[in-house]
């Protein structure tokens, strides 16, 4: 009786085995009404009402998941081969504009259907900076990724790629499908549906993705990714089979349309009729003026006549812009004027967000993507030099760095320039530092800012395609995002070159007490002069002073301060007191030593952006500041020499809001030399 049972148990094992290894599934008609087959939703994912799987809305810096809710057996045992797959699925995104998108989408096999502590935006829900990579993971993905992240080796913004535990994907194609013996490209941010395959073969040990347009009915016989790869040490026996997304700073949704999944077999291939459609593209609101006066008599046609001649005339005029031939190729870089008024609610006061030595910076939400953007309106009466500094201006949009503030484009009018940035909700960084600021920032947030805005710098410096020398570091210039991250920003002096080639700008600008002494005396903005600017910032978040502040009848120098408390061996005496006892020492110490090196009067003397990062990840320890041949003349000097030109100038400008800083050469913004 035993042995029977026995047997009888052991066929009811194996029959549960071979339906769990013959599992398939099909979403064809939308992601609702189906008893027991709810997908199991996290984050900001949802399914609309016609049956649509909605991975993000308009929420920004969000993740969303979506799983089908059963496990689903890969393996006999942890340690067995993984078995065949088969998966296709049809996906669109569309973004507010028509070159720019928040994030991608992915689909996943993963242990968990929740992933706790992973990070939005270029993680994609899936990762932190962490784990990202760790082998612990067992994490299989298919990117479909429409922002190029250099820290992932991105080919571009618009590319494939299969992930093993990590975002640095193994194998990657810009998109697009073959047909005919061609590849033709596709463009994953085009609002379009398109079909996706993903097929796993247990035993070639091949992965392969294919896409195609929502047309394309047929898998095309090429994939587009073909890629050598056993998955049996990444797959556990039993995961979870889904797709994960999430958002940046632009509006982007995510959408599955319907999806096919089946083990051991090919997936069934979905019918495009039978599909859920996706919302329609509101069209533009025509204007008020063409819905008034058709039913009146011929004298009232007349009257509303001239006075909508009238109308269109003032309205020109209100909202006229300088438009060149050579900036149409600019594209959606460039905004209307009109656009930029009305999300400023016509520069009002009350959306004033602070003033600078260039122009005045305006929150606005623009009114067809509800985005939050901060405006800077710069004078540029010279129209020398503007075509170069449009392109330089347009060439920083494409920065992309989550300790950068994105610059989103420009527009010009009469006698000004308006810059369009990403808005930062948390403001500036110096009203958390001065003038007994209601809100103190502690001292794991302002070393973090300052990591940040070192990455920041570094990859200014090194790791974009040019070298960008932003002329302007100061702690005004760091704005805090909704985490308080701290992210550099006003691009407004920066100045591009080419890797390997010396700059060629031959104008002095910045703000004093930032201002590296070679280039009061030579007027040549490098590297070196923004790492001078940025020993200056470092010292300035660690002591909460400014580098120039007027006690009495003097002005005292904040590097002096900080190196005379070194020369008494207590460098810490110089730190902010408001963030009280609870500090890390060594970093407390290591900022104020570094601030001292980046000061030095010599710019061979300073560490490069890279060297400093590594300062301050505790990569490389910082050499004793003894040994570096500081003085306190030397020092002095580094933070004196070619001011007496500027004194008066200096003295002239300082108003509200500048207590002891402003900038300098105002008309050398466009004025040659860039």
């Amino acid at each position: 009786m035993f042995v029977k049972l026995s047997v009888l148990l052991w066929l009811l094992v194996l029959l549960a085995l071979a339906e769990a290894q013959g599992l398939s599934f099909i979403y064809n008609s939308g992601f609702n009404g189906r008893s027991g087959r709810n997908l199991t939703l996290d984050g900001i994912a949802e399914i609309t009402a016609n049956g649509l799987l909605k991975l993000t809305n308009d929420t920004k810096q969000k993740s969303g998941h979506a799983f089908y809710p059963n496990p689903v057996t890969f393996k006999n045992s942890d340690s067995g081969s993984a078995f065949s797959f088969s998966t296709n699925f049809v996906f669109a995104i569309r973004s507010e504009y028509a070159r720019l998108s928040g994030h991608g989408i992915a689909f996943v096999i993963s242990p968990t259907t929740g992933f706790p502590g992973a990070r939005p935006s270029q993680y994609l829900g899936l990762f932190s900076e962490t784990n990202n990579g760790n082998s612990t993971n067992h994490v299989f993905a298919v990117e479909l990724d429409t922002i190029q992240s250099t820290e992932f080796g991105d080919i571009n913004d618009n590319h494939v790629g299969i992930d093993i535990n990590g975002l640095n994907s193994t194998s990657k194609a810009p998109a697009g499908y073959f047909s005919g013996g061609f590849k033709k490209n596709l463009t994953l941010i085009s609002g379009k549906e398109m079909r996706v395959w993903v097929d796993y073969d247990g035993t070639k040990k091949q992965i392969e993705v294919t896409l195609a347009p929502i047309d394309v009915a047929t898998k095309p016989p090429t994939p587009l990714l073909s890629y050598p790869y056993d998955l049996s040490p990444v797959l556990r026996r039993s995961m979870y089979v889904g797709f994960s997304s999430s958002t940046g700073s632009v509006l982007t949704s995510h959408y599955v349309v319907g999806w096919s999944f089946r083990m051991n077999g090919q997936a069934e291939d979905l019918t495009a009729s039978k599909l859920p459609k996706l919302p329609t593209i509101p069209g533009k609101k025509r204007s008020m003026l063409f819905t008034f006066g058709l039913p009146l008599i011929s004298v009232s046609v007349v009257l509303l006549l001239v006075s909508g001649v009238l109308y269109v005339i003032r309205r020109k005029r209100k909202y006229a812009e300088v438009l060149e031939d050579w900036e149409l190729e600019y594209g959606p870089q460039r905004f209307k004027y009109k656009e930029l008024y009305i999300a400023t609610k016509g520069f009002r006061e009350k959306e004033l967000l602070g003033t600078g030595g260039f122009g005045k910076v305006y929150r606005g939400i623009l009114p067809s993507s509800k985005i939050e953007i901060a405006v800077k309106r710069v004078s540029h009466e010279s129209r020398q030099g503007m075509k170069e500094f449009v392109a330089e201006i347009v060439s920083m949009g494409r920065l992309r760095h989550r300790n950068l503030v994105q610059l989103l484009g420009y527009c010009r009018r009469k006698g000004e320039l308006l810059l369009v940035y990403d808005y930062m909700p948390n403001g500036s960084l110096d009203k958390y530092l001065y003038d007994q600021p209601a809100v103190t920032l502690n001292w794991n947030q302002r070393f973090r800012v300052i990591k940040g805005v070192a990455a920041g710098l570094f990859y200014l410096h090194e790791e974009w395609e040019q070298v960008v020398i932003h002329r302007d570091v100061k702690a005004s210039n760091v704005l805090l995002d909704g985490e308080l991250n701290g992210r550099l920003g006003d691009f407004g002096l920066a100045r591009l070159y080419d890797h390997g080639t010396d700059p060629q700008t031959t104008h002095i600008v910045g703000t004093l007490g930032y201002l590296a002494p070679e280039h009061t005396r030579t007027g040549r903005a490098t590297t070196n002069t923004d790492v001078f600017a940025f020993g200056a910032f470092l010292l300035e978040v660690a002591c909460g002073k400014r580098p120039i502040e007027t006690q009495g009848p003097e002005d005292v120098i904040l590097v002096d301060l900080v190196f005379s408390c070194w020369n008494r061996s207590n460098i810490l005496e110089a730190r902010d007191q408001s963030y009280g006892t609870d500090f890390v020492a060594e970093e407390v110490e290591l900022v104020l030593k570094l601030g001292l090196l980046c000061s030095h009067s010599e710019p061979a003397a300073r560490p490069t952006m890279r060297q400093v990062n590594q300062y301050l990840a505790g990569d490389v320890v910082l050499p004793e500041v003894s040994l570096l041949g500081l003085s306190s003349s030397g020092l002095t000097f580094a933070h004196h020499e070619g001011f007496d030109d500027f004194a008066m100038s200096y003295q002239s400008s300082v108003g509200k809001g500048f207590s002891q800083s402003s900038y300098i050469a105002e008309s050398a913004l466009l004025s040659g030399g860039r």
